[in-house]
């Protein structure tokens, strides 16, 4: 009797322990599940709140102007692009416009790529008399606001004869002292010196150790840098809009922005020309996106 009452009882605290186990492991789990919710939830939010303006303006590339301004705003995707496309052909040589800004961002991506990381390369791997304050000087330029260099750029661009031609738009930014800066600082701590030293001994010359071992070393920073650079070269509104006058030579920002009227804007019109203008980026980021996240990821983790 003694013996079964003490089975019993302990069947009863294995009953209790193995409760207070389930507890534990469920108050875990749903303490597991909650700081999964608040760390998952601001990127959530980050992701949709980057992708809904992208998603919006393919809305409105097929809406009519009635549809696009009708209450509630129209959230899904309607039958007007075809209608919009051939308003967008008529008011502006759309396909010139387009070729214009894919020939400045990748003639300006490629002499910036050229340019900054042939003067990265001297400052980083050798050393002269007055090298690192002509460093400074280069890199304080970049404190200078880019608004200020409007009115003289415009006067350089009228007096070397560039005024309404691509060239007043990619050559003078192209040799940027951030991209020097940052192709500096790779190349510093990516090229050991030995190798230098060891490709001059075997009768390598300077040009050849630059083109057959620097630029393959580099290849993470020069997508990253490339990347940065043709987005600002397509982005570009400002310059664009004040060196180009003939329609025919518009980027597609400034070809976007003359169809905006004292009257009406035809804004399914300006929003298949946004929606089109994108698809470059998309397939350059595509192509380039692993040596851009290398080439920052190399960055940071070699400071």
């Amino acid at each position: 009797m003694r013996r079964r009452r003490l089975e019993m009882g302990g069947g009863r605290v294995g009953s209790a322990r193995g409760t207070e186990c389930g507890r534990s492991a469920a108050g875990r789990w749903l303490l597991m599940v909650l700081t999964r919710i608040l760390l998952y939830a601001p990127l959530v939010i980050a992701t949709l709140s980057s992708f809904f303006p992208f998603w919006y303006m393919l809305v409105l590339s097929t809406k009519s102007r009635s549809q696009i301004f009708s209450s509630p705003p129209p959230m899904w995707f309607g039958s007007s692009f075809l209608e919009n496309y051939r308003s967008l052909i008529a008011q502006i040589p759309f396909w010139r416009n387009l070729w214009n800004s894919v020939y400045i961002a990748v003639i300006g991506t490629v002499i910036t790529l050229f340019l900054c990381s042939l003067a990265g390369y001297g400052f980083a791997m050798y050393r002269f008399r007055g090298r690192e304050a002509l460093f400074r000087v280069m890199l304080g330029t970049v404190m200078i606001p880019g608004w200020v260099m409007i009115i003289p750029s415009f006067i350089m661009m009228r007096k070397f004869g560039w005024y309404d031609t691509p060239r007043a738009l990619y050559l003078p930014g192209a040799a940027s002292a951030m991209g020097i800066f940052l192709m500096r600082q790779y190349i510093a701590s990516a090229v050991p010196r030995e190798l230098m030293d060891s490709a001059r001994i075997d009768g390598c010359g300077e040009f050849r150790m630059y083109f057959q071992i620097i630029l393959p070393l580099i290849r993470p920073a020069l997508g990253a840098q490339g990347i940065m650079s043709f987005l600002g070269q397509w982005n570009s509104f400002v310059m664009p809009l004040v060196m180009l006058h003939d329609r025919n030579t518009f980027t597609v920002p400034v070809a976007l922005r003359s169809m905006q009227g004292l009257a009406s804007v035809d804004y399914g019109a300006v929003m298949v020309g946004s929606v089109m203008a994108t698809f470059p980026l998309i397939v350059v980021f595509a192509f380039m996106s692993r040596q851009f996240i290398a080439g920052l990821m190399q960055g940071a983790t070699k400071g």
